[in-house]
């Protein structure tokens, strides 16, 4: 696991005024990944790093001669349109890479004139999908998510009787995720109306998101060799958000016996910036399960993931109505919650999925599922939060909502911060829904 270093120190100051603001996601403590180009520019999509309100452009720096060693071989990694290179080169190249932008951002540094004409402003950015994502899994890692939504359909027993023993996932597809900024149409798929007999091709009535993070894949492991949980984060580049949108009623109808399919398919919208594991060091938390509760099998079972295996990770989700967006206003916070609160961590999801013999390949992706908390103002999707849509939301404007309508837009943020750390945040996913073709 990652430990603490020079570049979390909170009194380390950046030449870049817009990283020394309180509010930033981007202080020098963090400095995360994407894949930008000047927007409308029609320049190649390359590698970026994220500092206050500018981009380090990985190419440009890397022409200047900033880099130098194990740096500057990460660095010519990033150059390129997805992140994958630099993904398979492991932590060690990653963080070498973040020592010397470190070194190289901070006040006073020898090597300022050289960077800072390597600055794009993040607003005259486009963003593309940070990795070519081979495979996408969607976990299910919210043990109050998955009470929650089980109470709807088993009142008297809604968790299944597995989830506290094995990490529950399924095969998403990678050819529909798009990055922050996705629109689109509302899905068609078979559903059955209630009190009919017969399903019917229709578009979907209960569109829902779901707010998760997205955990990328960096060295990836050869097919037939399992990753020990002890070295699954060596494993692993970096988090991102994520919304798995879902079309409830077509899922409903669909799900059994093999899972998900067309209630999930036809989109799935990730944030532009990958925050490593590295930068994530100062918010890990415990693992926290009640005493009574079944300690994991011994392959998904080490001391280090259950004392600092979870990630105070603080999250909130946001919606934007075209009334709302009319007028002006401003979007209304729906939920907020931790990913402390999950069940299962990043270390055990990575060690799960490959102890069959499984390779992962660098930039694959893997979702949390749905991150809600214990309380009712956490649930992390609407069908949980209107109760199956029982209970509307009731927006400051008046206007309520059970599920998505057309033309909403649900913003997703988050960030860590702690007493004696600097916070630092993952920027946000945003994605809108369109009226059906």
């Amino acid at each position: 696991m990652t430990e603490l270093n020079e570049t979390h120190d909170p009194a380390l100051e950046c030449w870049v005024e817009s990283a020394r603001t309180p509010e930033t996601d981007f202080p020098l403590q963090n400095l995360p990944f994407a894949v930008f180009r000047r927007a409308g520019s029609g320049e190649p999509f390359r590698g970026g790093v994220a500092v206050g309100a500018e981009i380090v452009d990985l190419a440009a720096a890397q022409a200047a001669g900033v880099f130098e060693g194990a740096a500057a071989k990460a660095a010519q990694a990033a150059t390129g349109a997805a992140l994958n290179a630099l993904m398979a080169m492991g932590h060690a190249a990653s963080s070498a890479l973040r020592l010397a932008l470190s070194r190289a951002l901070r006040r006073d540094s020898p090597l300022e004139g050289r960077l800072r004409g390597c600055l794009v402003p993040q607003a005259r950015a486009d963003y593309a999908v940070p990795a070519e994502i081979g495979d996408y899994t969607d976990f299910y890692t919210s043990i109050h998510h998955a009470t929650n939504v089980g109470r709807l359909f088993r009142p008297d027993h809604p968790l299944m009787p597995n989830y506290k023993w094995v990490p529950i996932g399924y095969h998403g597809r990678a050819s529909s995720i798009g990055i922050s900024g996705q629109e689109f149409a509302r899905p068609h798929g078979q559903v059955l109306a209630k009190g009919a007999s017969t399903p019917a091709l229709a578009p979907s009535a209960r569109m829902d998101y779901e707010l998760e993070l997205g955990v990328y894949i960096g060295a990836g492991n050869a097919l037939g060799t399992p990753i020990p949980i002890d070295q699954a984060e060596s494993h692993v580049f970096g988090l991102s958000l994520l919304n798995d949108w879902s079309a409830r009623d077509i899922q409903a109808w669909e799900y059994q016996p093999l899972g998900p399919f067309l209630g999930k398919s036809f989109a799935t919208t990730i944030s532009p910036w990958v925050v490593t594991l590295e930068a994530l060091a100062p918010y890990r938390v415990a693992l926290s399960r009640p005493g009574d509760d079944p300690r994991p099998l011994a392959y998904l079972d080490s001391a280090a993931v259950a004392n600092g295996g979870a990630f105070d990770i603080r999250l909130e989700v946001l919606l934007e109505t075209p009334r709302m967006r009319a007028g002006r206003e401003l979007p209304a916070r729906l939920a907020a919650t931790s990913y402390r609160h999950a069940w299962w961590t990043v270390a055990q999801m990575v060690t799960h999925h490959t102890v069959n013999g499984c390779n992962l390949r660098p930039g694959d992706l893997l979702g949390t599922g749905t991150l809600s908390g214990p309380a009712a103002d956490e649930a992390g999707a609407l069908i949980e939060l209107t109760a199956g849509g029982a209970n509307p939301v009731i927006l400051p404007d008046g206007e309520s909502r059970t599920f998505l309508e057309d033309g909403d837009t649900v913003i997703m943020r988050g960030w860590c911060e702690r007493p004696g750390a600097v916070r630092i945040g993952f920027g946000e996913v945003r994605g809108t829904l369109l009226p059906a073709a």
